[in-house]
């Protein structure tokens, strides 16, 4: 029998956590509850979900900034659906930046997030085995570059920061994790996540031009990323660990 995808639900509205519960285990998923930030870690640390629907305002704390921890911690990996009552551009472009994969305002047609959960859910698990983003903190080094992914901040030569976007941030680090191997644009597009565009969407070309305005990388003869005509682009630098640290302390104060 194929296992039933498991969703946390975290919003403090008891009926909207009953409403969409109830529609999603009609739907043979498999649901647990958290009513704030408290105990939706507690409720990962008991039976980690495949997937998280996140409301942005919480009794204890703000969707944005658990979030951002979850992005800091063991728990990277789970993709997260957005809930606001605020129908702001902005908000749901920071929420994205944050590492939200999708965000809905509410109200919300529950038949859509259904729909969307099952598009993010369907993203994630069509990675190939083996590929994800590096779970421990670390500095890498690559060329005349290092990234410090405790601080998430790029560093050149003379150890100045030059300033990444959330965005610029994932893809960089992606191709980090996996160089010298061929990533397609879906490919891409799953691994930076933050994104609920269509996987046709060739904006992912726009990131990497950006990555590489940042890196001072040719697009003809690039040093770093290479663009492979109708496969995608292979990131061609050796990637060296000049200091690993798990942040025990980071990862403790996020959700212990």
């Amino acid at each position: 029998m194929k296992k039933l995808e498991h969703v946390l639900i975290v919003d403090d509205d008891r009926e909207i956590r009953e409403l969409v519960a109830g529609y999603l285990e009609r739907n043979r998923m498999r649901v647990s509850h958290a009513a704030c930030g408290r105990e939706m870690r507690a409720a990962l640390e008991r039976d980690t979900p495949d997937l998280i629907v996140l409301d942005l305002r919480l009794p204890d704390a703000d969707g944005l900034s658990l979030c951002r921890e979850l992005r800091a911690s063991d728990f990277h990996a789970i993709p997260v659906v957005m809930l606001s009552a605020r129908h702001d551009e902005a908000d749901r472009i920071v929420g994205l930046e944050m590492g939200a994969d999708d965000y809905m305002a509410k109200p919300f047609a529950i038949r859509e997030l259904l729909a969307r959960i099952r598009a993010v859910l369907r993203r994630t698990n069509m990675l190939p085995p083996g590929m994800h983003i590096a779970e421990a903190a670390t500095v890498l080094r690559f060329g005349d570059w290092r990234l410090d992914t405790a601080a998430r901040q790029l560093l050149d030569a003379d150890g100045s920061v030059v300033a990444l976007s959330g965005a610029e941030y994932r893809l960089l680090r992606v191709f980090l994790d996996h160089p010298n191997r061929v990533l397609t644009r879906d490919q891409l597009l799953n691994l930076t996540q933050g994104r609920h565009a269509d996987l046709l969407d060739r904006s992912i070309d726009l990131l990497v031009s950006r990555v590489r305005q940042r890196l001072q990388d040719g697009v003809r003869e690039g040093r770093y990323i290479k663009t492979l005509r109708n496969e995608g682009y292979l990131f061609s630098a050796t990637v060296t660990v000049i200091e690993s640290d798990v942040l025990a302390a980071r990862v403790s104060s996020c959700f212990g």
